[in-house]
């Protein structure tokens, strides 16, 4: 089992090539979305990369639920509903949503996921 440290590392590395982003950005606070720039797509080939590192399978909509910001049972006026974060939490374990849980708004979603967030879910994938 690799250490944190070695998980991070193998983070970054994915995140620079995927991204294009510059190694000195990529910090464990970082945001995917604000601070590293990732849109959707970009997404799918972090999750490629992800997997060929770490001979790991992450099935499709575990990562980035995107099906629960688009479904009206989860979002009312734009805004993720108690329903949704409790989806969330569920779906992401891994994840801090305080502060989006503070503005639960779905364009809000993409600044909640950071690079330490990856790490926690890659080191939950490797232990389960």
């Amino acid at each position: 089992m690799p250490t944190r440290d070695e998980i991070f590392e193998k983070v970054k590395t994915a995140l620079v090539d995927a991204l294009g982003v510059d190694e000195v950005d990529v910090i464990p606070a970082a945001s995917m979305v604000g601070d590293l720039g990732a849109e959707s797509i970009d997404f799918l080939d972090i999750v490629f990369r992800l997997e060929k590192s770490f001979g790991i399978k992450i099935p499709r909509g575990e990562l980035f639920p995107e099906d629960v910001l688009s479904s009206s049972e989860y979002v009312t006026n734009g805004k993720v509903n108690a329903a949704g974060i409790t989806a969330l939490k569920s779906r992401m374990p891994f994840a801090d949503l305080t502060k989006f849980e503070a503005n639960p708004s779905v364009q809000n979603f993409g600044n909640t996921l950071t690079v330490e967030d990856m790490v926690r879910y890659v080191q939950s994938k490797l232990t389960a």
